[in-house]
């Protein structure tokens, strides 16, 4: 009788230690399979409307102003360039909250050495 109140404070034990953890360190919400292929067709998007853009306004200013497709040329790559410029501030913005919340949940903190973070 006394081994069966004992292995039951165990087991309450047990179950409180669990509650503490979790709420010590709440599990991590999964990230869905598509999240790196919407990040992906993200930047593809923000490189092509850059370029649409530049080439729209290049092209409606060489109609307006008659000249060569020198505008043309001139802010398509200006396009380009705004285009990557975007694209790479949405890639140091992922990279940011990568490094916040981190891939993987060691259990460790960020200043542990052991955990190799």
């Amino acid at each position: 009788m006394e081994q069966r109140d004992e292995l039951e404070r165990l087991k309450a034990l047990e179950d409180r230690i669990a509650k503490a953890k979790a709420a010590i360190n709440p599990p991590r919400a999964k990230q869905d399979h598509h999240s790196m292929a919407q990040v992906g067709w993200r930047m593809v998007v923000e490189l092509v409307s850059g370029l649409g853009i530049g080439a729209g306004i290049g092209y409606g200013l060489d109609v307006l102003l008659d000249t060569q497709p020198f505008l043309l040329v001139l802010f398509t790559l200006l396009g380009f360039a705004a285009g990557v410029k975007t694209m790479m501030r949405s890639a140091r913005a992922l990279q940011a909250q990568a490094e916040n919340t981190g891939p993987y949940d060691t259990g460790a903190e960020k200043g542990d050495k052991t955990s190799g973070g």
